[in-house]
């Protein structure tokens, strides 16, 4: 086999194996949110009260803040473990703008892993936008809960 042909190949496989795993931590990361808040919601009061709304919904974001931390940093350790960067610190910086898509270009991986980035930079799309999906979907629902909210009030 070409050497090209096995760095294609083990990039696709590591890339794959990284997809799968935030995947699975973005799902399971959801339905733990939706059970915490199911109990929270009753402890906020979040169907009587907006400002029990709003907490719920801050919740929600720092729940996807941290799944996405976890997804992210899990890039930047493998790259490090790979030996593509040379400290954490530049590892983590390129794995988060390269999650969310940024790509300021001035950290770049060499040609050995750069599949590999690229396919975290679509992993990371389809997560955000999972993420975002899941939030439209909680405001949407706890608006539905809000009481003639746009009826003026007397």
């Amino acid at each position: 086999m070409h050497p090209d042909q096995s760095a294609l190949i083990q990039n696709l496989a590591l890339a794959s194996a990284m997809v799968a795993v935030t995947v699975l931590i973005h799902f399971w990361g959801l339905i733990v949110l939706v059970r915490v808040m199911g109990h929270t919601r009753v402890r906020l009061r979040a169907d009587d009260n907006t400002l029990g709304q709003a907490a719920l919904l801050v919740l929600v974001v720092f729940g996807l803040v941290g799944l996405h931390t976890i997804e992210i940093w899990l890039y930047a350790v493998l790259y490090v473990a790979l030996g593509a960067m040379q400290t954490f610190e530049e590892s983590l910086y390129f794995s988060t703008v390269t999650f969310v898509t940024v790509g300021y270009g001035d950290v770049v991986l060499g040609k050995a892993w750069r599949l590999l980035s690229a396919i975290e930079a679509a992993n990371g799309v389809i997560l955000v936008a999972w993420s975002t999906a899941f939030l439209v979907a909680v405001t949407a629902r706890l608006r539905a809960l809000e009481h003639d909210w746009l009826k003026p009030r007397d």
